[in-house]
């Protein structure tokens, strides 16, 4: 007889918790729900941000999300989801970095939060009330979570460098003013 413990049932709520966030967060990318802009708005803002193609970006940010986060709530491939959740989250802490840590001031604060959660769900696991568990752990298996992070931070890292250059490049012809 299976008896779960506080243990399971502590990293179910944390899971259906980040994932759904993370899921509709997706799903306002990729469907415009919750007020999102969908695929074309969320491409215009992505490019205002520096990510560049937009619609392209807006695509990935948001399989990220809505499919890392609901791969995290089914407690299913948890290395891969929890990973690809956390690459999404890196991105956006890139775009709020200027504006310090606190969310209040617009700050990388909350991508942050996410982003390590999703990054402790991947290395603890789902737990016993998961379907990676049902399953056997077929795509859950200890190899797969270094994996999983070595990939999505050299496709993160790549991503964000380029923004960030795009950024800085757009930001030198500006000038602050010398005198008020």
């Amino acid at each position: 007889m299976n008896c779960y413990d506080r243990r399971d049932l502590g990293l179910l709520l944390l899971r259906l918790g980040t994932g759904g966030v993370l899921a509709a967060h997706g799903a306002q990318k990729l469907l415009g729900w919750f007020g999102g802009g969908g695929i074309e708005g969320t491409g215009r803002a992505m490019e205002a941000m520096g990510y560049e193609p937009g619609t392209t970006s807006a695509v990935m940010a948001g399989l990220a999300e809505a499919g890392g986060g609901t791969l995290l709530a089914l407690g299913l491939a948890t290395p891969a989801a929890g990973a690809a959740a956390a690459g999404a989250m890196v991105g956006a802490a890139a775009v709020h970095a200027p504006n310090g840590f606190f969310a209040q001031a617009g700050g990388y604060e909350y991508a942050a939060s996410l982003a390590l959660t999703a990054t402790g769900l991947a290395v603890t696991g789902p737990g016993r009330l998961s379907l990676d568990h049902a399953l056997g752990h077929a795509v859950n298996r200890n190899w797969m979570v270094p994996a999983a992070f070595a990939a999505t931070a050299a496709a993160t890292a790549v991503v964000v460098g380029a923004r960030n250059k795009r950024v800085r490049k757009a930001a030198e012809g500006e000038q602050e003013p010398l005198f008020d």
